[in-house]
């Protein structure tokens, strides 16, 4: 795809006109125009100030600008990179600090980057299979060889988790999280939310009820995180709902 075909299909990702766009950038509508149809090029400083105003993560940024000719904005440094050892000894004192209750930090396919012990001891007895590099922590959650059997409201935390997905899905552009939504719905007893589950406030703090425990989460990003790499992490930690979780 060319840059304006990108950038014409994150706007109406977004359900934004050209002129909404072209209002919030503060750019001319007729430019903007002639940029996603081609008859203007559009500078390295327009591109990044657009997609800015899409909210367009790091990843496609750089997508759009190699697109235009440009080299990427953003860095993507793997994790085991020398230069991020003050990022991997943060997190690991992020995870060892929650214990002992759980704490997960996954990428932006959903799969494992590090957990700490308690969330490796409640995958004790998912199937190995499931546990093989790399692990998508969706698919552990709701497979029936994975924790599925085990969650005691499996209908209510599976549309909450699908409907995080889909919405991610969306925001993302990435069409591998659409693969895995349409994996994950076909599993036994799985429920899709419905669109007015994005919106709804009680889909915010949905119990998580495994064996006799009852987890409530909270999801951390780095939303000021100039790496690709950083970007894409979040942090889910888990705290006990109810005395006896506790």
């Amino acid at each position: 795809m060319t840059v304006g075909e990108l950038l014409r299909d994150w706007r109406r990702r977004r359900h934004l006109s050209q002129l909404d766009l072209a209002g919030a950038a503060e750019v001319s509508a007729r430019h903007l125009s002639f940029v996603e149809t081609g008859r203007s090029k559009p500078s390295r400083e327009l591109l990044v100030h657009l997609a800015s105003h899409l909210d367009v993560p790091l990843r496609e940024q750089n997508t759009l600008l190699l697109a235009a000719g440009y080299a990427p904005a953003y860095r993507e440094t793997p994790l085991d990179d020398a230069a991020m050892a003050p990022i991997t000894e943060a997190l690991d004192k992020i995870l060892t600090g929650h214990e002992p209750f759980p704490a997960v930090i996954i990428n932006r396919r959903w799969e494992l980057v590090r957990a700490n012990a308690p969330l490796l001891a409640l995958m004790d007895g998912v199937d190995p299979a499931l546990l093989e590099p790399p692990v998508n922590v969706l698919r552990v959650s709701l497979h029936p060889d994975g924790l599925g059997p085990r969650i005691g409201n499996l209908d209510e935390w599976s549309a909450h988790l699908l409907t995080r997905l889909r919405r991610e899905a969306m925001l993302s552009g990435d069409p591998a999280l659409g693969d895995l939504y349409d994996e994950l719905r076909e599993y036994p007893g799985v429920k899709e939310g419905s669109d007015a589950d994005a919106t709804s406030a009680s889909m915010l703090f949905v119990a998580l009820k495994i064996d006799d425990l009852t987890f409530f989460s909270t999801v951390a990003t780095f939303g000021t995180a100039l790496d690709v790499t950083l970007a894409e992490l979040s942090i889910e930690a888990f705290f006990p709902a109810g005395d006896l979780t506790r």
